[in-house]
């Protein structure tokens, strides 16, 4: 009998949990999407303000169909204010909450759009996968072999070269009579030839002269000119992620270039705009196709914190902050003889930043791309056009230049552009 009433007993309890668990399944149910492309979604329009796992400048999301509703979820991200004027205690409640910030409206959001991104706040993220092999990668393996062929060779020249001073040794000694004998008698015919034919070797001297001056003057007329030149810098900027991909204008962050002498290095209040609330924890390394930072704080945003004292856990300023500013390596320069007004091309001339600095938008770190040589600017001057029909900065002067030059092409040179004092004063 006690038997019997233990089997009853466990058998209520399982239909206890049964009921339980399928009464909690429903939300999960009915969340038929793809969470692959919902994550894409995710990431193209929810990430700057919304986490799965923390705050951010909206609430958590995941675990976020347990609380609400599917029918309601989808009216809130269409348009929660449209949702809010009909009156939604919950709607008014989370606006109230996050001191009336509004929510952006996705009416463009289909349906199947909403469910992927429901599915991907159930899913997560996927784990990303450990490499667990020990041994060297192909790439590797190729760098070692190539490193044993350069070593080989490098020992075989230094060997020929040991070998060719000992021969030059021995016969400075025969010039010098310590062996008795005289060079020329054993030497080859043209070596004998070679030594007595004095216009050869005249000819070879000038030869060896007018290479030797040729490359000095080459070398010495290089000194200053830094093309090419890439510091490190303290924090990994890439122009590429925020110029190319991003297509954020240069004139956004060097604001100065418009209107002043400088372009400007951006303050870190500057790049607070953004990274406010984009912390780099959004980041897909294309590699491996997963968050690069393993939806970690990126660490060069994370200096960018701690210059201007930004504490990313409650969102807000330290107040009374001592500050500390980055500290970027300047790479272009030029002497202080030469003057650039950088608003005189960017406004006045209306000269796109990429015809100095180079492709920028394709740099994941900036250098020098161009010489920035008096020759190099002079021939500029020359080659560039002036935009008369479009830019009305010098209108005056150019009625008077298209009056002159009848119809002719008028270039930056004919508008004073060579002139020594422009320049140089």
């Amino acid at each position: 009998m006690s038997k019997l009433l233990k089997s009853k007993r466990q058998f209520f309890v399982f239909s206890l949990l049964t009921i339980f668990l399928g009464m909690s399944q429903p939300l999960f149910s009915q969340i038929e999407g793809d969470a692959a492309n919902g994550r894409k979604l995710f990431k193209a329009n929810c990430a700057s303000c919304h986490k799965l796992d923390k705050k951010l400048v909206g609430p958590a999301l995941a675990g976020v169909t347990e609380r609400r509703e599917t029918e309601w979820l989808v009216k809130w991200i269409r348009n929660n204010a449209e949702l809010r004027a009909s009156g939604d205690a919950d709607a008014i409640k989370i606006f109230e909450e996050y001191n009336g910030s509004p929510m952006t409206a996705f009416p463009q959001l289909e349906d199947k759009d909403v469910m992927d991104i429901l599915a991907y706040t159930i899913a997560g993220d996927p784990k990303p996968v450990v490499n667990t092999t020990t041994g060297p990668t192909e790439a590797g393996s190729n760098e070692s072999e190539n490193a044993e062929f350069i070593l080989i060779a490098l020992g075989l020249f230094f060997v020929l070269l040991l070998a060719l001073l000992i021969k030059v040794r021995n016969t400075l000694k025969e010039v010098k009579g310590e062996a008795g004998t005289n060079v020329l008698e054993d030497a080859s015919a043209f070596t004998k030839w070679l030594v007595n034919n004095k216009v050869i070797m005249t000819l070879g001297t000038v030869v060896v002269a007018v290479w030797f001056l040729s490359s000095l003057y080459a070398y010495l007329m290089s000194i200053g000119v830094e093309q090419g030149y890439q510091p490190v810098q303290p924090i990994a900027f890439s122009h590429e992620l925020h110029a190319g991909q991003n297509e954020i204008d240069c004139n956004y962050c060097h604001s100065s270039a418009r209107h002043s002498k400088t372009s400007g290095i951006p303050s870190a209040n500057v790049c607070m705009n953004c990274h406010m609330y984009v912390d780099g924890s959004e980041i897909i390394d294309p590699a491996t196709g997963s968050e690069k930072y393993n939806g970690e704080r990126s660490p060069e945003i994370q200096k960018i914190y701690a210059a201007i004292g930004w504490d990313a856990e409650n969102r807000k300023y330290i107040e009374n902050y001592e500050e500390k500013p980055i500290k970027w390596v300047r790479i272009h320069n030029l002497p202080d003889l030469a003057y650039f007004n950088h608003s005189q091309h960017v406004t006045a001339g209306e000269i796109e930043c990429q015809t100095c600095h180079g492709p920028v938008e394709t740099m994941e770190e900036v250098y020098q791309y161009s010489p920035l040589t008096m020759g190099w600017c002079i021939n500029c001057h020359r080659e560039t056009k002036v935009k008369v029909e479009t830019n009305g900065y010098y209108e005056e002067m150019h009625e008077k230049l298209k009056a002159k030059y009848h119809g002719e092409d008028i270039t930056v040179e004919m508008i004073g552009g060579l002139e020594c004092g422009k320049c140089h004063y």
